[in-house]
């Protein structure tokens, strides 16, 4: 068995899924209006490189815990039905592709996991290794539980999950192993696998890829 790995945001579908979720929040009046602007703020800091995980976490989870579980989990699914429109043609052939041939396929983002949950199950991926939300009774409380999943600690959540599977395994027991991605900032784990692709990558990703003569994918 060979292994894929996904990142969401700008490689398997052309947009930020924390941006699409915030949206959808404010309007159903669950987050204020500049929320948007704020979030966007902090896709600037991605890009830049100077991003606090953490800070941009609480910003975004925090104000959810005034929310009941029961309707968080009704927008969720709301904005699950409404992402599934959006999905790219492309690469929802690319994952099928790799599903078919019995690769071992997961979700692998920086994403809290319970944005990246639909997603992966609109691709039919059955595995999310993700940043984890803390809660507490229940709530969120704003805070990440464990290692952010974010650039070099993507490789370590990525072997935690594969040494807890069925049968425990690591990265290099795969005689080929793929991971996709947008992001310079993945560098760590498109370096631990055998076949990195690099997708719509951004400057300093692309750079790199030609230069070492990856896979490039600019899909539409």
């Amino acid at each position: 068995m060979n292994l894929a790995l996904f990142d969401l945001d700008h490689t398997l579908i052309p947009f930020d899924s924390g941006m699409a979720w915030t949206r959808f929040l404010v309007e159903r009046g669950a987050l204020p209006a500049d929320a948007e602007e704020r979030y966007l703020g902090y896709c600037r800091q991605y890009v830049a490189g100077t991003l606090d995980i953490h800070a941009m976490h609480r910003a975004s989870v925090a104000p959810l815990a005034a929310f009941e579980p029961g309707r968080l989990a009704d927008w969720l699914a709301g904005f699950e039905r409404s992402i599934a429109p959006q999905l790219p043609a492309a690469m929802q052939s690319l994952v099928a592709r790799h599903r078919d041939a019995g690769d071992r396929c997961a979700l692998v983002t920086a994403t809290t996991r319970f944005i990246a949950e639909p997603f992966a199950r609109a691709f039919g991926i059955g595995a999310v290794v993700a940043t984890e939300a803390q809660r507490a009774a229940g709530r969120l409380t704003g805070e990440i539980d464990g290692l952010p999943c974010f650039r070099a600690h993507k490789v370590t959540r990525v072997q935690a999950w594969l040494a807890d599977g069925t049968p425990p395994a690591a990265l290099q027991d795969f005689e080929r192993s793929w991971f996709y991605s947008d992001s310079a900032s993945d560098l760590p784990l498109l370096q631990a696998v055998t076949d990195p692709v690099a997708v719509r990558p951004d400057p300093i990703l692309r750079e790199h890829a030609l230069r070492h003569g990856w896979t490039v994918i600019d899909a539409p």
